[in-house]
């Protein structure tokens, strides 16, 4: 009896129209999902599933959301994914980072803040994908306009620490009038802590004796936030 061939499911079988990098070439890359530019990027599958497939499966895993499979470690990729080494888990991550780099990165119009909401959507770039904490503080000149966004502090899980002569120093070199602050809690949870509103009260006191003010405070955690600034505790600090 002759055996039945086995079933290839690599991309070279495939039509050439359907074929990620002719694809690309052909109708540009905008043509491509997802799945189809992670295929790319991972070059190959493995015996029995390609490349788009394994990707559809990454993708599928994490809810098609690209912010939640920029979370994952190197680790976790080669561990769980048949087919992924430590070189493609790598190219994975690395083309996600430069992704969100180039959406943080400064425009040459920098955006004016008008609310807590404009804060967080610039704030979040830098800050959403941690399992630790960090402190960021965006400089404003008089017309709320952003200056610049730096990180003042990187911690662990539960806490950063930050000196408010630090973020001061800074306002000062940057010729800030005002400064928004702003952390992530990995925890997801938006309520601000006793240390959170003692760093704060610290800044606003520092910042009071160079005419330099604290606009807000930004918590960040599962794609929400906190504003101290809209929650009317920022006054009473």
């Amino acid at each position: 009896m002759s055996e039945n061939p086995i079933q290839s499911n690599t991309i070279k079988d495939w039509s050439q129209d359907d074929r990620p990098r002719e694809k690309m070439i052909s109708k540009g890359r905008f043509a491509l999902s997802d799945s189809e530019l992670l295929a790319i990027i991972i070059g190959s599958g493995s015996v029995g599933e390609s490349a788009v497939d394994l990707s559809k499966r990454i993708l599928n895993d994490h809810g098609n959301n690209l912010n939640e499979l920029g979370k994952i470690s190197i680790k976790t990729l080669v561990q769980k994914y048949k087919g992924v080494g430590e070189a493609k888990a790598i190219n994975i991550l690395a083309c996600l980072e430069l992704g969100r780099r180039r959406q943080a990165s400064d425009s040459t119009e920098k955006p004016t803040i008008s609310s807590s909401k404009d804060a967080f959507n610039i704030f979040t770039q830098y800050v959403a994908d941690h399992f630790h904490e960090e402190f960021w503080v965006m400089f404003l000149n008089r017309g709320m306009k952003m200056i610049k966004v730096e990180r003042i502090g990187i911690g662990n899980i539960k806490a950063v620490v930050v000196d408010a002569r630090t973020v001061i120093k800074l306002a000062l070199e940057h010729n800030a009038s005002g400064v928004i602050l702003c952390h992530n809690h990995p925890s997801g949870t938006l309520k601000p802590s006793t240390a959170d509103k003692t760093v704060t009260r610290d800044i606003k006191k520092a910042g009071e004796l160079f005419e330099i003010i604290v606009q807000d405070h930004i918590i960040v955690g599962d794609n929400n936030y906190y504003s101290f600034a809209d929650d009317g505790i920022l006054d009473q600090l």
